[in-house]
């Protein structure tokens, strides 16, 4: 899938370090980790965060780089992509508003295996790798932060893999849907995610086409409203069983589409 996008240099280098700044008030009160500290603890996690924008295409997290950050999204949107050997990319989820990643590499203090980078115009946190681990080292509560992201990451990759599998449009917007609304990954998404079918598209691995048919259909199910800038989930319990019960039925259609 082509990223469809111009490539810059990731947080660490020059092109978003120039707009690296200190976090105000309101982009602390949307870092959804900082609740789990003490007040102690939370006053020097303050006092390294830093933000920075990234442009269309900004590269947050290269494959190959050592992590120097653990990043979040306080605006915009993020995609998680790495290119196969053929050339083509494959890509593994989106990161929307209120959604960290890359703990696992920090912890482990290895090179990026996968690329991060700016669907849109994106204003993205970090916490350097230092504080991470001195928070790892004395707060129960971010342990406990830690180890429910590595936990719901889990099993979002895989249901990413089955739904890979699938030649099913339907069940793979849908699935990716649910990714996008998780409320432990992303919990600054709330109702409505800001995302246009492009960017989407973009995500699932479809084309534009494809995709708002697939999202007509499950607006027809009542299951989401498409609205202008976004899309409003009106019931996700229903979208997550559509998904899963498209992935069941999925060989017993291909089944009856046979002559």
């Amino acid at each position: 899938m082509p990223h469809g996008h111009p490539t810059h240099s990731a947080l660490s280098g020059s092109t978003i370090r120039d707009r690296v700044r200190a976090a105000n008030a309101e982009e602390l009160a949307g870092i959804p980790w900082l609740s789990t500290l003490t007040p102690a603890e939370r006053r020097r996690a303050e006092a390294a965060l830093v933000v920075g924008e990234a442009e269309p295409g900004d590269l947050v997290c290269r494959v190959g780089r050592s992590p120097t950050y653990w990043f979040g999204v306080v605006e915009g949107l993020l995609k998680m992509s790495n290119d196969n050997a053929d050339g083509g990319s494959v890509t593994y989820t989106g990161v929307p508003p209120g959604g960290w990643f890359g703990e696992g590499t920090v912890m482990k203090r290895e090179p990026y295996r996968y690329n991060i980078q700016a669907l849109r115009r994106s204003l993205i946190a970090g916490l350097p790798t230092e504080s991470f681990h001195w928070l790892l080292d004395h707060s129960i509560g971010f342990n406990r932060f830690v180890m429910n992201q590595l936990n719901e990451r889990l099993g979002q990759f895989i249901a990413a893999l089955e739904i890979d599998r699938l030649n099913n449009p339907d069940a793979r917007v849908a699935r990716n849907l649910v990714s996008l609304f998780n409320p432990v990954l992303y919990p600054g998404v709330g109702e409505v995610l800001r995302i246009t079918q492009q960017e989407l598209a973009y995500l699932v691995g479809l084309s534009r086409q494809r995709v708002n048919e697939a999202l007509n259909a499950l607006s027809a199910q009542g299951l989401i409203r498409v609205e202008y800038g976004g899309l409003r989930v009106l019931d996700l319990p229903g979208l997550r069983a559509t998904a899963m019960s498209n992935r069941k039925s999925q060989p017993a259609t291909t089944q009856a589409q046979r002559p």
